[in-house]
């Protein structure tokens, strides 16, 4: 017998009173208690997102949010600066591309984060940009980005700064009013401890006011349309309602912890995470880690698919490899959401016992030790 343990960077592990909620028999979608599910889920995202203005659910994955932020806020023949970081950054060039729009790639070595003075100087070489596209946490390579110290910089130019935060919203500190973020996505199956089917987007006034000068290209993803329905705590098209109230149920528990405190606990998570790995001798992969999960190289003779698959047949505990470039040389755990402490003790746990089973030389319960002694330390000063 194996107690599963999800621990990869989306989907992420699922609290059962979510699940619960979700066997429940389905509402009608335009009934009055649905408009009153999506009014108190709308105030709990804002609270997650840290902003005043509306926070519109989309039927979709993350993907969808960063594609209804491009064709909506960018006129095609418009110019997009990507912050490239990594393989989900790079998708912000695929998807300006879709829509004809120029993708100006400003390119950082995968793992490093994104060098705010680097942005500033590409705003000046292209005066015109609509927007900057960047990343909160960039998940194929566990990597968070400067978003604060960029955002400061994009407000002072015409162009608009779009936030992919699938991986990052709800397990780092993101605030969007104040760090100067127009437009952040987010997704349900991550931090926001969902399954996969919804997306987030919020938009300031810097934004709309790109929205409202143009008529969008897409039809489902029309944001005015959002905006339009949202007045009315509701959505353009059938949404899938029965995720809306799971994440009712959510956002209350993230509420109770209150987002401060969600932010601290995925922090010392991460941080031992982090001492557990490099106790056993293993590099990190990302110079600037971010919180909702931990990359590390896949050490000399071994293989990724080795340690992945033993890690799961023989203990339950489920990671994932590299992507892109990256694949067969990471791998990558995931610590969001309805994660705790012992999650963690019990996937290094797993992943030292792993190691040794492999032939790699292993002190058993270094990495362990290695991370009880953080949550022991900041993790008692965190979560008191």
């Amino acid at each position: 017998m194996r107690k599963p343990r999800l621990m990869t960077p989306g989907p992420a592990m699922v609290p059962e009173d979510v699940l619960l909620e979700l066997a429940r028999p389905v509402i009608h979608h335009r009934s009055d208690e649905a408009k009153q599910v999506i009014v108190e889920v709308a105030e709990g995202l804002k609270e997650v997102f840290q902003t005043k203005n509306d926070v519109m659910i989309l039927t979709s994955s993350g993907t969808g949010a960063m594609e209804a932020a491009v064709v909506n806020v960018i006129p095609p023949g418009g110019k997009a600066l990507v912050l490239n970081a990594g393989h989900f950054a790079a998708r912000w060039g695929s998807i300006c591309k879709a829509f004809g729009v120029e993708a100006v790639m400003i390119d950082t070595e995968w793992g490093k984060p994104v060098d705010p003075d680097q942005v500033a100087q590409a705003l000046k070489q292209h005066p015109d940009a609509v927007a900057v596209l960047g990343t909160l946490s960039e998940t194929s390579t566990g990597t968070g980005h400067p978003v604060e110290a960029i955002g400061k910089i994009v407000a002072d130019s015409q162009a608009v700064y779009i936030v992919d935060g699938i991986s990052g919203v709800g397990a780092m500190e993101c605030r969007t009013d104040e760090w100067g973020i127009d437009v952040l996505c987010a997704g349900s199956q991550k931090a926001l401890m969902l399954p996969p089917g919804l997306a987030f987007i919020s938009l300031s006034a810097k934004a709309w006011a790109k929205v409202d000068a143009f008529d969008s290209h897409s039809f489902y993803f029309n944001l005015k349309a959002a905006r339009s329905k949202a007045k009315e705590f509701d959505t353009p098209y059938t949404p899938a309602h029965t995720l809306i109230l799971a994440l009712r149920t959510a956002l209350k528990r993230i509420r109770a912890e209150g987002i401060e405190n969600v932010w601290s606990r995925h922090k010392v998570m991460s941080e031992a995470c982090q001492a557990g790995v490099q106790a056993l001798g293993l590099e990190l992969f990302s110079a600037r880690p971010a919180e909702g999960l931990t990359a590390f190289r896949v050490p000399e003779g071994l293989k990724d698919s080795q340690i992945r698959n033993k890690m799961a047949e023989r203990f339950g505990v489920t990671t994932v490899g590299g992507q892109a470039k990256l694949k067969g040389k990471i791998v990558r755990i995931g610590h969001m959401g309805y994660t705790d402490e012992l999650d963690v003790v019990a996937a290094l746990a797993a992943l030292e016992m792993t190691l040794a089973e492999l032939g790699f030389e292993v002190e058993p319960g270094k990495a362990v030790t290695a991370a009880q002694q953080v949550l022991i330390g900041k993790g008692a000063t965190a979560l008191a």
